[in-house]
């Protein structure tokens, strides 16, 4: 059993509770223990994984959020850079779930956020789940 932190951008309530009830089915069906952090949005979700890996008390981390396309630029920015804030996490050895929707807008946000569609909260919990299994056989 390991313990795993999702840490959640809280900026679209309704589509997080979707995302966190995929992760945490997955997480929990596969003996793990779930803790869940909330920041205010996806750019805050890299900085409180790195502290909380800082900590030791987590094995793996899922980060959660929706980034929905607006009319500005601010799209770009915070989909490549809160993606880039996980990768470097990853890169530096800490098994992280990339679980922030980048979407053009909110039907295909519902639709990945849904357990019941796509269930981008399970995959990303997947994804850490493998990265930490793979980070066992390495170290």
């Amino acid at each position: 059993m390991a313990r795993f932190l999702i840490v959640e951008a809280r900026f679209y309530a309704y589509l997080n509770d979707m995302l966190i009830a995929g992760a945490r089915d997955a997480l929990e069906a596969a003996g793990h223990e779930v803790e869940i952090v909330t920041v205010p949005g996806a750019l805050e979700v890299p900085g409180a994984i790195a502290l909380a890996a800082e900590s030791g008390r987590y094995n793996g981390f899922v980060g959660l959020g929706v980034v929905i396309r607006g009319e500005t630029y601010h799209f770009e920015i915070v989909a490549g850079e809160s993606a880039r804030g996980l990768m470097a996490l990853t890169m530096d050895g800490i098994a992280v779930g990339n679980g922030i929707l980048t979407t053009e807008n909110e039907a295909q946000a519902i639709y990945r956020a849904d357990p019941a569609q796509a269930n981008k909260g399970a995959g990303a919990a997947e994804a850490a789940m493998a990265l930490l299994e793979l980070q066992g056989r390495y170290t």
